[in-house]
């Protein structure tokens, strides 16, 4: 009898077939890579055309062959995440070029910056912005623009693909959590999350412009707080604008705090709401603990603040406290990162650094371009809680299930919630031991750089200056700590377990 041949990890006619869609996806970025050469030109950055030119032909010619060679196959299930993972490796691996070449950045910080920026983390390892060339800013910007919704979405924008593949690739980027959707067919629902989000982008450039914002200035800024991103073109991030003396600073804070909050908020009410249902701002119990969270963390905050100095200092300045105090919640909540404050400085004390790191673990909504573990997951695991208490009163049955918005949620969907939050907390524990091992920062700076990662936030209590200075093997982690959060886990964990190449 004839012995069975092992079965092959990935066989030829998969691996072109994974190659065609990986090659489509590269043919995609590689006019978006010459986008910045247009900024060179108007600020006549000359000498940094090459630094787009040469990644975006090799990002299109790599495409081409790749996409030559392709071949159909049927993919089964776990395809979608295996290859969503993948793309979001590769695209970065294109789009760091840009700093290497422009920049003179090793390879390790190039990858780092644009990862930090696809995945709209925002934690970055360049200091001295002011200086940058403006062609470069504009693609760092641009990275977090086009993570806001999603690469791969953005892809399925232009390239469609019909089929139950086109929606496992959705679905492994989009939040791994049942949500309703504008319309059941995915292409109509990428094409209306993708209209939403240029309508606001348009509408928040213009605001900033009216504010005094210089055009590019206004252009970098949209692109990283709508995509709750959080890069900015200067150091001091948008207190920049406060520092330098703008006339209209104030202003800039407050229309930035309302775009981080879009950003924040599940893109179904923002289709809601413009189809005049103003109620789906209220009435989802998302939102409304969305709500509650943002208040109650922005009274903690500015309580602290008020009762760590004079009373009377404190009421001298209380609107500049209490607009200090919710940008910032509001940066952390939407996972953003923007400051006005370095939340390291003395001006925040000890509870108000504890409520900002519970609020990195939080992140805004399902369906919003912000990170985190999401809000309806914090509902769910609290009515979780709640029905465990409440069968020591209670009947079994009468607590036996979990109702949101008048819908039962499955034990799937319970399940999953439970499980990523334990899978998010075993990633920061091990970030934060292979940062404490292989640094010098306390425990409490350690964890919390991790928890910027995998929070997808940006801000964390080891200080900017110092996160370009950590070991590569430390950005390595984070790197695939930011992966990770922003793919929420699973396609991530699938990149290392051969059967789910089978």
């Amino acid at each position: 009898m004839k012995a069975r041949e092992p079965h092959r990890v990935l066989t030829d006619s998969k691996f072109h077939a994974v190659g065609g869609v990986l090659g489509k996806m590269l043919l995609t970025c590689a006019p978006l890579l010459l986008l910045p050469i247009v900024v060179a030109f108007i600020y006549r950055e000359h000498q940094y055309h090459y630094c787009f030119i040469l990644p975006g032909l090799l990002s299109g010619f790599t495409g081409w062959l790749l996409v030559r060679k392709a071949k159909h196959v049927e993919f089964r299930p776990p395809a979608g995440l295996l290859i969503c993972g993948m793309g979001w490796i590769v695209l970065s691996l294109f789009g760091c070029l840009p700093y290497v070449l422009g920049n003179g950045a090793s390879f390790v910080d190039a990858y780092f910056e644009t990862v930090s920026g696809f995945t709209t983390t925002g934690i970055t390892v360049f200091s001295g912005l002011d200086t940058f060339p403006r062609s470069i800013l504009f693609w760092r910007a641009f990275t977090q623009w086009l993570g806001g919704l999603g690469i791969i979405t953005f892809y399925l924008a232009i390239v469609f693909r019909g089929g139950g593949f086109t929606f496992r690739m959705f679905s492994a980027e989009s939040h791994k959590i049942s949500s309703s959707r504008p319309t059941p067919n995915i292409f109509k629902t990428v094409q209306i999350l993708w209209a939403i989000y240029i309508l606001f982008s348009l509408l928040q450039i213009g605001a900033y412009i009216l504010a005094d914002m210089g055009a590019f200035d206004a252009v970098v800024h949209t692109f990283t707080s709508l995509s709750t991103g959080g890069f900015s073109s200067h150091d001091a991030s948008i207190g920049y604008y406060a520092q330098q003396g703008y006339a209209h600073s104030r202003a800039i804070e407050y229309i930035t705090i309302v775009f981080m909050l879009l950003g924040g908020i599940n893109f179904l009410v923002h289709f809601q709401v413009l189809r005049g249902k103003i109620s789906s701002l209220w009435k989802p119990a998302e939102m409304r603990y969305l709500w509650g969270l943002l208040l109650a963390s922005t009274l903690l905050v500015v309580g602290d603040i008020a009762l760590s100095g004079p009373i009377s200092s404190f009421l001298a300045a209380f609107e500049a406290h209490c607009r200090t105090a919710l940008f910032t919640v509001v940066s952390i909540f939407t996972t953003t990162g923007f400051g006005t404050t370095d939340i390291n400085a003395a001006y925040f004390p000890a509870l108000a650094r504890q409520v900002l790191l519970l609020l990195m673990l939080i992140g805004g909504c399902v369906g919003s371009t912000g990170g985190g573990i999401k809000v309806l997951r914090v509902v769910i695991l609290w009515r979780m809680f709640k029905n465990e208490f409440m069968r020591l009163v209670l009947p079994h049955r009468a607590v036996d299930r979990i109702v949101i918005d008048g819908n039962l949620v499955p034990y799937s969907e319970i399940r999953k919630a439970a499980g990523l939050f334990f899978g998010w907390l075993l990633f920061i524990a091990a970030g934060g031991f292979i940062t404490a091992a292989s640094t010098n920062l306390s425990a409490w700076s350690s964890f919390s750089g991790m928890f910027s990662a995998m929070g997808n936030i940006g801000p964390c209590f080891i200080r900017p200056e110092h996160m370009g200075l950590l070991p590569a093997g430390v950005k390595v982690t984070y790197i695939v700590g930011m992966l990770a959060g922003r793919l929420e886990i699973l396609p991530i964990i699938l990149l290392f377990i051969p059967r789910a190449w089978r």
